[in-house]
């Protein structure tokens, strides 16, 4: 059981999410403000958050950034706020993933269990294995059901980023930063290739992808989400 910090100024999105996350068997707390927020999280104790953005005293991305300062923690955005570019605003400040409202509790429920996952993963070791994928850091090799594949060297870091991410949603910037270098953030057609050509590879159905996964105009997540 974990405890969830709720961050809502909607007394029945609270009830709601309580109710929600009472399935997975969660301890909630709940926060209607961004003051009440930082209190609950200094006095520790919080296993994650799911934020709302649209806070009274506040904005929720500004809050975000504080929370990412007291605790590293997993943050779910719960937002009614739908626009491509808040999303990967949040994800680029910090947040682990961005649930839109209404939202499907089932699915919430998903991505928080991913969120939590992520958090309780050490650092990524010599060896990582994730499906039928395995990861050879040192030796810079990858292996598919136990058959060696071979990756160029952009190919072979974009899988370790996406490892090393797992559980969260990576921005296309993020991942055109860190694998192709900081003057490359805005060339998003080199990401689409490079994952392309990386599901043939590790996929086991590249038209229907299971370890690479889209969020349509965001990013990538490694397992789990949108197809």
């Amino acid at each position: 059981m974990s405890r969830i910090l709720c961050v809502d100024d909607e007394p029945a999105i609270l009830r709601l999410l309580t109710v929600v996350l009472a399935v997975d068997g969660h301890e909630v707390s709940h926060a209607h403000n961004a003051r009440d927020a930082i209190v609950l999280l200094e006095r520790g104790g919080i296993d994650a958050v799911l934020l709302d953005l649209g806070l009274p005293d506040r904005d929720g991305l500004e809050l975000l950034g504080a929370i990412r300062s007291i605790a590293p923690l997993p943050i779910v955005v719960v937002s009614a706020r739908n626009d491509v570019r808040e999303k990967v605003t949040a994800l680029d400040l910090g947040a682990t993933d961005y649930v839109t409202k209404p939202f499907d509790g089932d699915e919430l429920r998903a991505r928080l269990r991913a969120a939590l996952r992520n958090r309780e993963v050490a650092p990524v070791a010599d060896v990582v294995e994730f499906g039928p994928v395995r990861l050879e850091i040192d030796h810079h090799r990858a292996l598919v059901h136990d058959q060696p594949v071979t990756l160029t060297p952009k190919e072979f870091a974009l899988l370790r980023a996406l490892t090393e991410g797992r559980g969260r949603v990576l921005t296309h910037a993020a991942l055109l930063e860190q694998v192709w270098g900081k003057a490359h953030r805005d060339d998003v057609e080199y990401l689409r290739v490079a994952v392309r050509a990386l599901r043939l590879k590790v996929e086991s159905d590249p038209s229907q992808p299971m370890l690479i996964r889209n969020e349509p105009g965001i990013g990538y997540r490694l397992g789990g989400g949108a197809t």
